[in-house]
């Protein structure tokens, strides 16, 4: 199965969910009128697209249709997949380089796929022929660091790793130096998974963000929040408090292929505006991709 097929195949659920209900509600429908405005904005709403988003996508295409002068209810979906193509950009988010080496943290509440995502992560980066080290930095929860070493040897990569209920911040200061003296590439920092609530918490992700950059000026040059898709609009809520927190530039949306609220992709982006950089479409070692934003809207729409 190709790239674009297994995308478009693990966006079905999101797609009945929402184009086939747009169709349903369009064809033969005749003319735009308020009614179906209003059913239009509840099936966005229903794919987890947002209240707000919605509202929003309702008033670009109200405007879209006066300016056009369409008149005929069977235009509406192009013109979505048109203005939602507007919204999330064209082309694929690329991550930011820095250093050598680039420095990732990854963040993100318990039970997303975080560790998951690293390792897969690790892979595709040693896929493209970057040398790559992991910083155990979950020092709190059993058996992270140990689930860590397991995807890293999965992976091909090294891991650096303390005692548990070590110092994050002294892991991940111990990890530059050996991505340093190894000459990595890469370094991908993972980070305990905590509740968006607990300040405490949060204020670790800062130091750990602040010895970083101390040791490397403009480390770490991402920090990518998992947020696992099938929450829908909890992971906007998310994402929210995360990035006031810890500064987050990029999200990784795991777990596409198992839920029909893949609209959550739109509301990030439109409420949010930082970039979907990865997405989750499956359970292989393989199953993490770059996001291709032109990509994502032809799969769900056509």
């Amino acid at each position: 199965m190709g790239l674009f097929d297994k995308l478009k195949e693990s966006l079905s659920k999101t797609r009945k969910n929402f184009v086939e209900k747009i169709e349903t509600l369009v064809t033969g429908r005749g003319k735009i009128d308020e009614e179906v405005y209003e059913e239009l904005e509840e099936i966005l709403i229903q794919a987890d697209v947002g209240a707000q988003t919605a509202e929003d996508l309702m008033d670009r295409l109200r405007r879209t249709v006066k300016e056009r002068r369409v008149s005929d209810a069977e235009q509406i979906k192009p013109l979505l997949q048109e203005i939602v193509g507007q919204i999330l950009g064209q082309g694929e988010a690329e991550v930011k380089g820095g250093g050598p080496p680039t420095v990732i943290m990854v963040v993100g509440v318990n039970g997303v796929g975080k560790t998951t995502t690293i390792g897969k992560l690790a892979y595709l980066f040693k896929k493209r022929g970057q040398k790559v080290i992991l910083a155990a930095g979950d020092t709190f929860r059993a058996a992270a660091i140990e689930q860590l070493e397991i995807w890293g040897h999965r992976a091909g990569v090294d891991v650096i790793k303390h005692q548990e209920g070590a110092d994050p911040a002294a892991v991940a200061y111990d990890a530059l130096q050996a991505a340093r003296a190894r000459k990595a590439d890469v370094l991908i920092v993972d980070t305990a998974g905590r509740l968006h609530t607990k300040s405490n918490l949060m204020d670790e992700l800062k130091k750990v963000g602040r010895v970083l950059s101390r040791e490397l000026p403009g480390a770490p040059h991402e920090v990518l929040l998992v947020l696992d898709a099938t929450t829908g609009q909890n992971a906007i809520n998310q994402a929210k408090i995360f990035g006031a927190a810890a500064g987050v530039t990029g999200i990784v949306l795991t777990k596409l292929d198992g839920t029909a609220k893949g609209g959550v992709v739109i509301g990030i982006r439109q409420v949010l505006d930082i970039p979907v950089k990865f997405i989750g479409i499956g359970e292989g070692i393989d199953d993490l991709r770059p996001f291709d934003a032109g990509e994502y809207v032809r799969a769900l729409f056509e």
